[in-house]
């Protein structure tokens, strides 16, 4: 299933592996201000969300709905962003991303707000058990 799949460099430096789903690898942003997910189909060479089939695509949206669920029972919320922007990672993703009123970037977009603040090793770690936890098997 993932034949020639690879993580984009960039995505690999700034995030930590959380789990694998059927279609996608979950990562963890490396961003102490927001709870925040990235979705990658695990196929070689895909760019668009119209380079998924109609069952791929289906199996996405359930994977961003399981996540975004995990990730607000790990790190409450009061808004769930989803984002496929693909505008310097060209490789296809999918951010799911929490959000409260006065966080570091609000109400605007995450993207570009600032420097990314990485997480000290055991908050990291500790976000990523919570997620994974709650993301469950497959």
């Amino acid at each position: 299933m993932s034949d020639g799949f690879a993580l984009d460099p960039q995505l690999a430096r700034e995030s930590v592996f959380v789990a694998d789903r059927a279609l996608c690898r979950v990562l963890l942003m490396d961003d102490a201000r927001f709870p925040w997910l990235v979705l990658v189909p695990r196929r070689a060479g895909l760019v668009e969300l119209c380079d998924l089939n109609r069952i791929e695509r289906a199996q996405l949206w359930s994977e961003l709905e399981r996540a975004g669920e995990a990730l607000r029972a790990a790190m409450p919320f009061t808004k769930l962003n989803v984002g496929a922007l693909g505008n310097v990672v060209r490789q296809l993703h999918v951010h799911v991303i929490g959000r409260h009123e006065g966080d570091a970037a609000w109400p605007g977009p995450v993207w570009g707000h600032g420097p990314r603040q990485p997480c000290d090793e055991s908050a990291r770690a500790t976000r990523v058990r919570a997620i994974a936890a709650r993301l469950g098997s497959g």
